[in-house]
């Protein structure tokens, strides 16, 4: 009766996880809510188990979502593990919080909670090929829907399809033997199993007070062991996690998720275009099967009664990048329809400006091509697809729509190098250099300077141009010290450019103190450690800053190390070592959807690992040769008789000391020769 049918391969871990998933499968006809919350409370004992296991737990009082933080953050979960825990945990606030919770939703959940399940005993279990079965579904509600009746009926056709022959006469036998209850026996039946659940629940609760103990026993166990144990523990995660097998449904769910943390609306289940679903004012939607010439769209996209975008949604292990095709079709063949408003165009053959498609799968540079959200910019034929680690938000498309890239190339050509200062005409090649590349859709570029020769005026000029081309929107300054941050603050702010006035007065500037920028401003300096806390320590993906939120970052300094900055504040986060702190960096650096302008004197391995190679240099010897900096001089020595000769006594020759108990000077004989050589400082 505690067993959950699902999950009873993690009772070997902790029986609780066992009974809470069998609660879960219980009440799910009934009451779905419950379902929920129960799988949520599975959800979160077996995130406290994973930190245990790694030394990583801290206490009772550390909430779900704290202890999801910090497995995330040292990258004990992969992300794609750490989207289902997430998935789980907003489903059961909604259910505890607003009482709200669908058959869909918490049949959704059941399968998250059984995959979730699949991936810790191949993890921690050490059976990387564990094959629990088919999922086995639960009794549909009285009340439920055709949809919901459907999936319920696939998936018990997938168990009948993997089951052998015994375990089909059972489940047979025991189909009909319930066909064949009275109405009275099936009651009575039902108010038994129903006090025996309700036993099982307040039982669960009752041991609430032995799992510290328990944990505290893991961490124990945990910390005594070597690291290597630890590490292999997360490459085996890693590796279940590349197993994962989510169905269409759960997909979808997942991507739900994802585009309510962007800020859409969405829901595959309710927000579809055949349930009479239309795009509104003043409501930015994801609306699922909108339909096209070349068939339907898993997802249209409108910021109002705009249609911005288009989505292709395949299944997780399915190639996303090749989906774009897909998504390029919708949009071609996209009607028009009184219902909505097109965002301009047509360009070329399309009629709809941004394309996009997914899997749900949480993007991963070493499988790129099958992970992240892919994304194409159809308004220019030379725009190639590239791959986002987090859907784009409304206000961010609006706002890229207003960008028009082959006007702002040609704006730059024919706008003058005139400034409030001089500038050298290394910098002016400089920024040449720059905005060639960019016009050839390069976006990570490095320029090498030699220290001293002006990297901030050089930045200054730099996104004066661009700002005023309308070439990026906003712009994110990125140092490495709170005390550089406040020197470019000091600059950006002082500098005059044009007509007397300062660069922070034209566009606007948000410094060190600003953790976001709000709308206008179009300049925001920040540390490379404040976004490392911003985006990497965040709860989940809804609390982090939009992917959107910059479209240009120039990195100063981008060679540094964690090393040469200790001031770090409060508000941001250390780094373990050297090889964290690159990770972490380049991490937060792929995150944002925008155009990266490292700066450097010396670039470093890793420096060009990220950037490239240099596309413009100015050397130290060619500062110097212009006369911009001074070379460095030999020393001269200034040599003096006694250190040239020294001090010399001949033996037997009459001295004159101090004599340290009466404090007077007397005199010596000396039995020997006697040297004392004189130090030149």
């Amino acid at each position: 009766m505690g067993s959950a049918s699902n999950l009873t391969f993690l009772g070997v871990y902790d029986k609780r996880l066992v009974t809470l998933g069998g609660l879960a499968e219980r009440y799910f006809r009934d009451d779905p809510s419950t379902a929920i919350v129960k799988l949520r409370q599975f959800a979160e004992l077996t995130a406290k188990i994973i930190a245990a296991r790694h030394g990583a737990y801290r206490d009772e009082r550390e909430t779900f979502e704290e202890t999801l933080r910090r497995l995330a953050y040292e990258r004990i979960i992969p992300r794609e593990v750490a989207d289902i825990f997430h998935a789980l945990r907003k489903f059961g606030n909604v259910a505890v919080h607003e009482a709200k919770g669908s058959h869909d939703n918490a049949l959704t959940a059941l399968k998250f909670a059984r995959s979730l399940g699949v991936w810790f005993h191949r993890t921690y279990g050490k059976q990387p090929n564990f094959n629990p079965g088919a999922f086995v579904p639960p009794p549909e509600p009285v009340d439920a829907t055709a949809s919901l009746r459907q999936e319920i009926e696939t998936l018990r056709q997938k168990v009948a399809e993997t089951e052998d022959a015994a375990a089909a006469a059972r489940r047979e036998a025991d189909e009909h033997a319930r066909a064949r209850e009275t109405v009275e026996a099936r009651l009575r039946r039902e108010a038994e199993e129903r006090a025996a659940w309700e036993q099982l629940a307040q039982e669960s609760e009752a041991e609430r007070s032995t799992i510290a103990a328990t944990l505290a026993a893991m961490q124990a166990e945990a910390e005594a062991a070597p690291r290597a144990e630890g590490q292999e523990l997360v490459e085996r995660g890693e590796e279940a996690a590349s197993k994962l097998d989510l169905d269409e449904a759960e997909t979808r769910a997942l991507i739900d998720q994802q585009l309510r943390d962007s800020g859409w609306e969405a829901d595959t289940k309710t927000l579809r275009h055949s349930a009479g679903i239309r795009p509104a004012k003043g409501r930015d939607m994801a609306i699922a099967e909108w339909p096209t010439a070349n068939g339907p769209a898993d997802y249209a996209l409108f910021v109002g009664t705009m249609l911005v975008g288009v989505v292709e949604a395949k299944r997780r292990r399915k190639n996303i990048s090749a989906a774009i095709d897909q998504s390029e079709r919708y949009s071609v063949g996209i009607k028009v329809s009184a219902d909505f408003s097109f965002a301009g165009g047509p360009w070329g053959d399309h009629r709809v400006p941004f394309v996009f498609a997914a899997n749900g799968r949480s993007y991963l540079k070493q499988i790129e091509t099958e992970s992240g959200i892919w994304f194409r910019d159809t308004r220019r034929p030379a725009n190639h697809r590239r791959a986002l680690v987090n859907w784009p938000t409304p206000q961010g498309l609006s706002g890229l729509l207003e960008v028009d890239q082959d006007a702002a190339d040609a704006a730059l050509k024919t706008q003058p190098f005139e400034f409030g200062f001089p500038l050298r005409h290394y910098q002016e090649a400089a920024i040449r250099a720059i905005e060639a590349v960019l016009s050839d859709e390069q976006r990570s570029m490095l320029v090498a300077m030699a220290t001293g020769t002006g990297k901030t005026k050089l930045a200054i000029a730099l996104l004066y141009r661009l700002l005023s081309a309308k070439r990026f929107r906003r712009i994110c300054f990125v140092v490495d010290r709170s005390a550089l941050g406040h020197q470019t603050g000091g600059e950006f702010s002082t500098t005059k450019v044009v007509s007397g006035k300062t660069f922070a007065e034209i566009f606007g500037l948000k410094g060190l103190g600003d953790v976001s920028p709000d709308m206008e401003t179009k300049v925001h300096i920040c540390t490379i450690q404040g976004l490392v806390k911003r985006v990497l320590y965040a709860a989940d993906t809804s609390e982090v800053p939009p992917v959107d939120q910059y479209d240009l970052i120039v990195i100063d300094e981008c060679h540094r190390g964690y090393l040469l900055d200790r001031e770090m504040s409060d508000a941001e986060l250390s780094f373990r070592g050297q090889d964290d702190y690159i990770s972490k960096y380049r991490r937060v650096l792929e995150y944002f959807d925008a155009v990266k302008i490292g700066l450097t004197a010396t670039p470093a391995l890793h420096t060009t690992d990220i950037f490239g190679e240099p596309i413009f240099r100015y050397s130290y010897r060619e500062a110097v040769i212009d006369g911009y900096l001074i070379d460095h001089e030999p020393p001269i020595r200034i040599e003096t008789a006694l250190a040239r000769s020294g001090i010399g006594f001949a033996e037997g020759e009459q001295v004159e000391y101090l004599a340290p108990a009466t404090g007077e000077i007397d005199t010596a004989i000396l039995p020997d020769e006697v040297h004392f050589e004189v130090e030149q400082c």
